[in-house]
This record gives C-alpha cells, structure tokens and sequence, in this order.
C-alpha cells in the first residue's frame, strides 16, 4: 500500500521568474530578488500585474533581450553596436529616434536572419 504524498508547489529562482516576466531582476523590489517564486505566483503576477511590475515593463530598466527586440535587432547585435547593459524605454526611444548606423545594419541583418529562417522552417514542413 502507497502513501501519497502531499504535491509539493513548483518553484523556481528569481532570475527566473524574472526572465519569464521580462524584467530585469536588479531592478525588482528586495522581496522578489530575495525569496523564491511558486508557478502560481508567477502566474498571478502574469494575470494581474502589481505596479512595481508594471512600472518595470514600461518605463525598464529592460533586460538586453527585452531591448533587442523593441529596437528589433538581436542581443549579438547590441553588443556590436556598444550597447552592453540594460536600457530604459526612454534611452531606447532615443536611440530609435537617432537611427545611428549600427541600428540600421543590425535590423537589416536580423531581418535576413528571420527572413531565411522562416524559409527553411517552411521548406521542413513540405518535407
């Protein structure tokens, strides 16, 4: 005969639970940073979002994925282009507007890249 034990919640490690909500973790309060994340509580923070959560999706600091694609080029293509630490909405949208040359080559390459990805996804599925 079994016992059966109690269902033990999932958790995960903040830097975790941050990636997944998009955010960068240095940036979110001491008690997200300190403690442990369950999936419910991701999951309810995904649903109905607090204002510090909010706040970080808006206005950043954004974490380097979050700002390649707002700026629609890759984390490789940051790095080539200077950018190496977290930015916010407000250095984004200015780096947007001045449109320097990095900026220009790198959505152009990441837009080949999808391009031709999306091509060889679609030439798998025929075969």
């Amino acid at each position: 005969m079994s016992t059966s034990k109690a269902k033990t919640p999932q958790t995960m490690k903040p830097a975790t639970a941050a990636k997944k909500l998009g955010i960068l973790l240095s940036a979110a309060p001491a008690e997200f940073q300190e403690g442990v994340v369950s999936r419910d509580e991701l999951n309810a923070l995904q649903a109905d979002p607090p204002s510090w959560l909010a706040d970080l999706r808006r206005e950043g600091p954004h974490p380097r994925q979050v700002v390649a694609a707002k700026l629609r080029v890759s984390a490789s293509g940051l790095v080539r282009g200077g950018v190496t630490g977290p930015l916010t909405t407000a250095e984004i949208e200015a780096l947007k507007a001045e449109n320097p040359d990095w900026l220009e080559r790198e959505r152009a390459t990441h837009a080949e890249v999808r391009k031709e990805e999306l091509r060889l996804k679609q030439q798998r599925a025929k075969s």
